[in-house]
């Protein structure tokens, strides 16, 4: 998956915005104001951290050798994933789908309602 494919299929989340917070390399997106996905723009390959499921994540770990503990993240849960590696587009997707998801579970109630109300 490549930068741009990946960029917009975050953006057609419910709720998510970019933003380049750190510096002018570091694309980040939230969902609220709560991170899911972060990674340079400018990385060859690219790769990108994600929230993951502390068990989900070691399962990860074990199949995939482009999925690795989340750089200079908690290791416990965020991967770094190779986007150009050997990973099939749709299983990327379902771990930015999950990343997505573990935030938006851990939210408030009100901030998961104010998500669901959004179009």
């Amino acid at each position: 998956m490549d930068i741009e494919t990946y960029r917009n299929y975050c953006l057609s989340k419910k709720g998510v915005s970019e933003s380049f917070p750190f510096n002018e390399e570091v694309l980040v997106f939230k969902v609220l104001d709560k991170v899911f996905a972060l990674g340079s723009v400018d990385a060859i390959p690219l790769k990108i951290n994600l929230k993951c499921d502390p068990d989900k994540a070691i399962e990860y770990r074990e199949k995939y050798s482009e999925v690795t503990p989340g750089f200079h993240m908690n290791k416990k849960h965020w991967n770094t994933v190779n986007f150009q590696g050997n990973i099939e587009d749709r299983v990327l997707k379902h771990f930015i789908n999950h990343s997505y998801e573990l935030v938006v579970s851990k939210m408030t109630k009100k901030n998961r309602e104010l998500l669901k109300s959004l179009k």
